[in-house]
């Protein structure tokens, strides 16, 4: 009989409930140490209910959650004592450094040794400025101190809400780094929640689809992508676009086309694209630009709710 794996965080059947509104309608899921785990949903879908609820800011008005085995609503402190978060903005003394302020947290986690301040705010990218006040520091900064505070006593869970708030695209790639170096070397279970599909697609192992309070989906990241791109949408800048949206209603391989000025976007497959672009040329049209659009988080929503998309 296989050994049943251990995990990180156990939520059953979360519900929370706000006047009529459910913001939280029977949730229920694992994360695993060594993996990060993406909570997808747009703003108000139930990310930041679920979120507070691990974090026992809120209780809920059913079900449990397990950290490490222990129930956060009766073993609260021994729930709590490997777990580190971000939930919306930290808050820090704006006129103490940022070293002061990850020491004062470590202080509440017992004997933290300087070094792992050090390492922590080196991961951070903060290594060069920890001496600066708080106050002269933009919100990306912040976010760091934030991320920095939240590891500095090695917690074994991991729980980020929109960590990337405020981040230039040099930060969001160094937070990336981290947290999977965190994971996937150190072991850690690592939660983030967002509304932005592309920063969940290069991050994270497994993820969770929440809307409108429920759970829709649960899988693993490339499962989800390779379902997505199976039929893409594409964006093609044409010289006819009249003679264009006939050659591709012609060529069966293209789905929905629609035109705007001169592009003509259309639900293509990938192994199609370059038919499809062979058709153009030799039917006579003339093509600068081929370009695939983002599936935005709300057209995956209705693929995986409406039926487009069937994620086991």
């Amino acid at each position: 009989m296989a050994e049943e794996k251990q995990t990180a965080l156990s939520i059953k059947n979360v519900t929370k409930i706000y006047g009529k509104k459910k913001a939280a309608d029977h949730v229920t899921f694992d994360i695993y140490p060594g993996e990060i785990f993406g909570f997808l949903g747009p703003n108000g879908a139930g990310k930041t209910t679920v979120i507070k609820s691990i974090l026992g800011f809120i209780f809920p008005d059913e079900g449990d959650v397990f950290i490490n085995g222990y129930n956060v609503k009766t073993d609260y402190e021994k729930a709590m004592a490997s777990v580190g978060g971000i939930v919306e903005n930290p808050e820090m003394y704006t006129n103490l450094s940022a070293r002061k302020n990850i020491e004062m947290y470590a202080r509440l986690h017992g004997n933290i040794p300087k070094s792992r301040i050090d390492e922590v705010l080196s991961d951070v990218g903060l290594a060069a400025r920890a001496k600066d006040p708080v106050r002269k520091y933009s919100l990306g900064m912040k976010q760091r101190i934030g991320l920095a505070q939240a590891m500095v006593h090695k917690p074994k869970l991991l729980i980020l809400d929109e960590p990337t708030n405020g981040l230039d695209p040099t930060g969001i790639h160094q937070l990336r780094d981290v947290l999977k170096k965190y994971a996937h070397e150190d072991g850690a279970a690592v939660m983030v929640s967002s509304h932005i599909l592309s920063e969940m697609q290069l991050l994270c192992d497994r993820v969770g689809i929440i809307n409108n309070g429920k759970l829709m989906s649960v899988c693993p990241m490339d499962e989800l992508t390779s379902q997505m791109n199976s039929a893409s949408s594409y964006s093609i800048r044409v010289s006819d676009t009249e003679l264009a949206e006939k050659i591709l209603q012609d060529s069966g391989k293209a789905n929905k086309p629609e035109t705007n000025d001169d592009v003509i976007t259309a639900e293509i497959n990938k192994e199609d694209i370059a038919s499809i672009v062979r058709l153009l040329v030799t039917g006579g049209v003339d093509i600068s630009e081929v370009r695939k659009n983002e599936s935005s988080l709300e057209e995956i929503f209705l693929q995986v709710t409406g039926g487009g998309i069937d994620i086991e």
